[in-house]
């Protein structure tokens, strides 16, 4: 092998793990990959522990998103909504999710409680204002959640009397910050 060949290979082999390892890289997604080798983090929310499976921004996907979320004893989403739909797998532990079936109104007013537990599943229709909530005491919460019309848009709500005209806007979501890349406008 001559010394442009040689210097070709490791170029090569140094980009294809550069690229693999980028978390931003949505071009060769293996067709079976290890979950405990994905990138993983909080996104500064003490608690939660996140795991971007399958998405939109970071591997490509176009009509669904797959998240691996572990919620340690106290932790909680924010009261949020999207227009999109959600399905939750509870791999363990338990908790609570509170929906507002009322979102429909001016906000989203008191929500049901709904106990949830290790092995139940539950889905967020389009637009209801929802938190997932860790009120397990002693163990930590772990659930796959199954997204529609990826990215998320999330509107983010202080409370359940906040208005929906008042509810902050959060685009893109926090683990597809870092990745996300708006379309640039074609101009001539």
């Amino acid at each position: 092998m001559n010394g442009a060949s040689l210097s070709f290979l490791i170029i090569s082999l140094l980009f294809s793990v550069t690229a693999e390892s980028s978390p931003c890289s949505i071009n060769g997604m293996p067709l079976v990959r290890n979950i405990s080798e994905l990138p993983q983090s909080d996104y500064g929310r003490g608690g939660l522990s996140h795991i971007t499976v399958a998405g939109s921004v970071l591997h490509g996907m176009r009509e669904v998103e797959v998240w691996l979320q572990t919620f340690s004893p106290g932790s909680r989403t924010p009261i949020h909504m999207h227009s999109c739909e959600e399905i939750f797998i509870v791999l363990k532990g338990s908790g609570t999710l509170y929906l507002a079936s009322s979102s429909h109104e001016k906000y989203p007013g008191k929500p049901q409680e709904y106990p949830i537990f290790s092995n139940s599943t539950f889905h967020i229709p389009v637009n209801d204002a929802h938190q997932l909530w860790n009120t397990n005491k002693n163990e930590d919460l772990q659930v796959l959640v199954i997204i529609s019309r990826p990215p998320v848009k999330v509107f983010i709500y202080e409370d359940w009397f906040m208005p929906h005209t008042a509810a902050k806007l959060k685009f893109p979501y926090y683990w597809d910050q870092e990745c996300f890349q708006t379309s640039l406008k074609d101009e001539l």
